[in-house]
């Protein structure tokens, strides 16, 4: 079966659980069955390969989760990892709403967790981006021309921030589209709050 010792720490998370106890019992079966380390990290059950993470199991209000930390890098052939936010490069999630639906993907879950292994061991890494590697949008170099102070107020935004907003400006494949949505934040960036910022 597995050499793999269970941590007391991931046991004691288990019984706290008030949501999610069955699958996060079902997800640590099939982790533990991949020879990897259990350890307790983040406060979140977390699967090691001599020290390197692997896999996290987490839950959420919606869903519960396994989080690949170089999920960017999985081939994902079923197309089914998300990324959480924009802002988020290396890791990806596999989301989860019931035990059935663990139950009947175990064998893609398991596929997942050993192309994620052979990844560490091949200790390929996952490019992030520097922050001067963001394009800033045509649309919004325009809108800094009209309104210095646009400019200003979007260069004293956090790194993550000023991300956020050109990924999202980005995004839009028209340029009408890309206006609109400069336009729409204009107001939110001269605040000093970032995209998602009440």
């Amino acid at each position: 079966m597995t050499n793999t010792k269970e941590n007391p720490k991931v046991d004691v998370f288990i019984s706290k659980a008030k949501q999610w106890k069955d699958e996060f019992i079902n997800l640590r079966d099939i982790i533990l069955d991949c020879e990897l380390t259990e350890d307790f990290k983040w406060k979140h059950p977390c699967y090691t390969l001599e020290g390197k993470n692997i896999v996290l199991i987490h839950g959420f209000k919606d869903y519960c989760a396994l989080l690949f930390h170089k999920g960017a890098l999985l081939k994902d052939a079923q197309g089914i990892l998300i990324q959480q936010t924009e802002n988020v490069q290396a890791a990806r999630q596999l989301r989860f709403k019931s035990v059935k639906e663990i139950t009947e993907m175990k064998t893609i879950i398991k596929a997942y967790i050993q192309e994620a292994i052979e990844i560490e061991k091949a200790g390929l890494k996952v490019d992030l981006k520097e922050h001067t590697e963001y394009i800033i949008p045509e649309e919004l170099r325009k809108k800094f021309e009209e309104v210095p102070a646009l400019k200003t107020a979007f260069e004293a935004l956090t790194p993550g921030r000023q991300r956020a907003y050109i990924f999202y400006f980005s995004q839009a494949k028209q340029s009408k589209t890309r206006e609109t949505r400069v336009e729409k934040y204009m107001q939110q960036i001269l605040d000093g709050k970032g995209l998602n910022d009440k």
